[in-house]
């Protein structure tokens, strides 16, 4: 069974840990796009571990995990996150891969992140985590990234000055500091023996592991309402993380693809910029926010949060092709006596938006539209079967389900491992 798992909402829905519960069954687990500004948390037992660019599933013995070619990889953040995985006590050899084909993230990718996100006027701001990531999706499709192949490269070190005298140029134009080419090729010069044993032609890698029969698992960062093309542009992250990013970040066929998993939190985060139609600026959203512990694994940034947004959840389930939802954080509603679902949003003249609309001014202009529902007043997260929620909790999901589509197939009700409930995948 080859699973593609992706967020439904703005990110933050949990992905980390539903990835880490349907590992059990895969073999390979492949990151198939976004950098270092995607953060995925496990808990396991009493440790928490936090992971931005090697797949959950290396806190699997045996499971071989794949960094793919739609990623783009920052090397020295990957250097410190395969030393930490090493020191939590899970071996690497022979199990991780970075595809020839990634993009890397370099230096003046973040210098350039940062000088231009400074310049932009108030209002105006995207939110960006400064890591490089929009310069590094840039300069690949401007077709001058650096590809992680370079570093097999004799003329690698000529590469990174090169590009260095680019960037400055650049920089200088947006009242930047300058970068030193000789002290960039004294920086990347350990970096190419550290992560050279790890490249690999991965297509060919993964086609393999197809033709054996072998189980994959293709592990999206950020979510739909950040992609690129159908998020709330110019909001969004640089990248493809719905499902069909999944094939172009990866070189695996559509047809190798047997369903689809959308990880939905059972309310609505976001954090940075863009619009966000049932935020919540009173004490429900501080609720939410504490209860839910809602600050960015990456960042650290508090979270928005806000009541669930039907009207996202039936936008991804379409364009993603949800099979099966694996909800998160139905606990954190545990003392709301009533809980709200956004069904639509109106604009003034009166019209109803029942879809995500393009147009982000005329989203601006509307206000949502809720169904009320009785809370169910009583902890969930000692649950471990769906027939003992309360009654009220399963209505509430059961009226989501009506109005987005799709099937439950996972429900957490808790941060641990053991808080996961299998449902019907």
């Amino acid at each position: 069974m080859n699973t593609v798992l992706v967020g439904a909402q703005w990110g933050d829905e949990g992905k980390g840990k539903v990835i880490d519960f349907l590992t059990e069954e895969a073999d390979v687990v492949v990151r198939f796009q976004g950098g270092s500004n995607a953060g995925h948390t496990v808990v396991v037992g009493d440790r928490k571990y936090v992971l931005h660019l090697v797949p959950s599933g290396v806190l699997h013995e045996g499971k071989h995990c794949v960094i793919g070619n739609g990623v783009v990889m920052d090397p020295f953040d990957l250097m410190k996150e395969l030393e930490q995985v090493e020191s939590w006590g899970f071996a690497l050899k022979g199990r991780f891969h970075i595809s020839e084909r990634a993009q890397m993230v370099m230096q003046w990718h973040r210098a350039l992140d940062r000088a231009e996100e400074a310049a932009r006027p108030e209002g105006e701001k995207i939110g960006t985590t400064g890591r490089g990531i929009g310069p590094a999706y840039a300069a690949k499709v401007g077709r001058y990234g650096m590809r992680v192949g370079d570093i097999l490269k004799s003329d690698f070190l000529d590469l990174v000055r090169k590009n260095v005298k680019e960037a400055n140029r650049k920089l200088k134009a947006l009242g930047a500091l300058e970068l030193d080419p000789e002290e960039m090729v004294r920086l990347y010069t350990p970096m190419v023996a550290a992560l050279m044993p790890y490249v690999t032609d991965t297509i060919q890698f993964l086609h393999e592991k197809l033709e054996s029969k072998a189980g994959i698992l293709f592990e999206g960062a950020q979510a739909t309402m950040l992609d690129i093309d159908f998020g709330t542009y110019p909001f969004v992250t640089s990248s493809n993380p719905t499902a069909g990013g999944a094939c172009t970040g990866s070189g695996i066929s559509p047809r190798s693809i047997d369903r689809v998993v959308g990880v939905i939190k059972l309310y609505t985060t976001r954090v940075g910029e863009g619009p966000f139609p049932t935020e919540l600026n009173d004490a429900d959203g501080e609720t939410l926010r504490t209860r839910g512990g809602e600050f960015g694994a990456t960042t650290g940034r508090p979270r928005r949060c806000g009541w669930f947004d039907a009207v996202v959840g039936r936008y991804a389930q379409r364009v993603n092709g949800v099979d099966y939802w694996a909800m998160t954080k139905l606990d954190v509603l545990d003392t709301f006596p009533v809980v709200k679902i956004c069904t639509g949003y109106r604009r003034a003249d009166g019209f109803v938006y029942t879809t995500f609309p393009a147009d982000l001014d005329a989203l601006a202009a509307c206000t949502p539209i809720y169904e009320e529902m009785p809370g169910w007043m009583t902890e969930t997260s000692h649950i471990t079967d769906y027939a003992e929620l309360p009654e009220n909790a399963k209505k509430y999901i059961n009226r989501i389900l009506e109005l987005i589509g799709g099937k439950l197939g996972v429900l957490s009700v808790g941060p641990a491992r053991e808080t996961t409930l299998r449902i019907g995948i």
